[in-house]
């Protein structure tokens, strides 16, 4: 892995071919990854859970809130994504985990591109929950004055049905755009010294190639992310380490530098 300390810019790598059988590989071996390291996992993951806690109390049950929390929350915390990248990564080249170690190239990240992207994210966030809430005052009329979170009985009614499926929609296709922008380029910022505008062109360029195969990786991510919401954020322990792990394998496999002869398998 490249650090701050090296000068000019990297070669950006070239971009594989990915299959279905790959993604399967990749959760396996996020699964793996977690089970090998599993307090890593669970500390990295509980940045997300706190934050879920905050975010609801934060929007105090609105359902806008609710909406774009759990369509694009799962996406807001690069520097804990990166703590797990770093954990792969170290265990893919049989590198010592040690708390230092890991998050010391955490904390070198603040110097790098990662905060670029976090503002970027953070920006995004805001621009998606204040579209959030203007779909539901469109929709909803007057009668977005109500508390819903005493009277969800206008959510049942055809107006706030129709807030729902606009909200999940617009939801869907914003969350698959910040899928496409950061899906490998977080973690070729964390391998590699490449600027953030063309780590997510580049990532970009990714998904487009393998448009098929990642929107299957999108979808994934998305029902087991959501599934885990359920329970009170508590799931996201397990199946956030595991997503990030695999999401590592997937970048591996998704792009591969020029002087190697072959993407990793």
């Amino acid at each position: 892995m490249k650090t701050q300390d090296d000068t000019g810019p990297a070669p950006l790598p070239l971009i594989g071919t990915l299959t279905l059988h790959e993604l399967w590989t990749c959760l396996k071996m996020g699964l793996a990854d977690f089970r090998r390291a599993p307090v890593f996992g669970l500390f990295f993951s509980a940045v997300y859970v706190v934050g879920g806690f905050i975010l609801l109390w934060i929007g105090a049950g609105h359902v806008t809130w609710t909406l774009a929390t759990a369509l694009g929350f799962p996406l807001a915390a690069p520097f804990a994504a990166v703590g797990l990248y770093e954990v792969s990564r170290r265990l893919e080249a049989d590198l010592p985990l040690a708390w230092r170690d890991v998050l010391g190239v955490v904390w070198a990240e603040r110097g790098r591109q990662i905060p670029w992207m976090g503002a970027i994210i953070v920006f995004y966030f805001l621009f998606w929950t204040f579209l959030a809430h203007m779909i539901f005052a469109l929709f909803m009329g007057v009668s977005a004055i109500t508390n819903i979170s005493t009277d969800l009985s206008i959510l049942w009614t055809p107006a706030g049905l129709r807030m729902i499926t606009a909200e999940v929609l617009v939801g869907a296709v914003l969350a698959f755009l910040l899928f496409a922008l950061t899906v490998v380029s977080l973690p070729l910022l964390l391998e590699k010294e490449v600027d953030f505008v063309s780590a997510m062109i580049l990532s970009v360029r990714t998904v487009l190639a393998n448009l098929a195969v990642m929107l299957v990786w999108a979808a994934v991510i998305a029902v087991l992310s959501f599934a885990a919401l359920l329970p009170w954020f508590l799931g996201l322990m397990v199946v956030l380490p595991v997503l990030g792990h695999a999401t590592w394998h997937v970048y591996r496999r998704a792009l591969y530098d020029r002087d190697f002869e072959g993407i990793p398998k």
